[in-house]
């Protein structure tokens, strides 16, 4: 009996333990990050707002309010906000880089070109400076260009296969299709069911 006492009882102490490390978990970034990957960006952005509330330069929520605006299609208040934490640490390369996003999404590939190269000037190979400056390059019909960024960045992300596709882009619509095939063929080496290469090459064979 008393053993079934000391079991009830410290059943009853581990559930009011986990129910309060529950309740402590639930912050609003805990709320925001699971409302986010549930797809309601709007009740995520809304789960930060006494975040911001409490402190309106909070560099981290700032950069999250922009993202989830992204998210939310409101492209110009999430460049905004981009801007902000751009303005809160000039070193920021976090803000500089999500600021692309939206330019990109408005198809504003000048601005969002000179914002690479701004990322690119103090980290040279930053991956995802230079992918989005392609996009920027492709944006803007700069196929040579694109093509000779494409080759030099493939040469340094050997593995990847984004930068393979812009290289087979930029050499198909220069009419290279010798180069534009081997480049769709070696992303089809990195991504075997890439619908792109695939459709290229079956309309493209040798």
């Amino acid at each position: 009996m008393k053993m079934f006492f000391f079991r009830a009882r410290y059943g009853v102490t581990l559930a009011l333990w986990l129910a309060a490390a529950l309740a402590a978990a639930q912050t609003p970034w805990s709320d925001s990050y699971r409302l986010e990957a549930q797809g309601d960006y709007a009740a995520a952005l809304s789960a930060l707002r006494p975040v911001i509330d409490a402190d309106p330069t909070h560099e981290l929520a700032i950069m999250r309010t922009a993202w989830l605006q992204y998210l939310l299609g409101d492209y110009n208040s999430a460049i905004d906000d981009y801007e902000r934490a751009a303005e809160l640490n000039e070193q920021s390369l976090d803000a500089r880089l999500g600021m692309l996003l939206p330019l990109l999404a408005q198809r504003r590939w000048r601005e969002a070109a000179v914002i690479a190269q701004e990322v690119l000037s103090t980290a040279p190979w930053n991956y995802y400076a230079h992918v989005r400056l392609m996009v920027a390059e492709e944006g803007q019909r700069q196929w040579e260009t694109l093509a000779r960024h494409a080759h030099d960045v493939a040469a340094r992300y050997p593995s990847d296969a984004t930068v393979l596709v812009y290289l087979a882009r930029a050499e198909a619509r220069q009419g290279n299709l010798g180069p534009a095939r081997r480049a769709y063929t070696q992303v089809l080496e990195r991504y075997p069911a890439h619908e792109e290469a695939l459709a290229f090459l079956s309309q493209n064979a040798d």
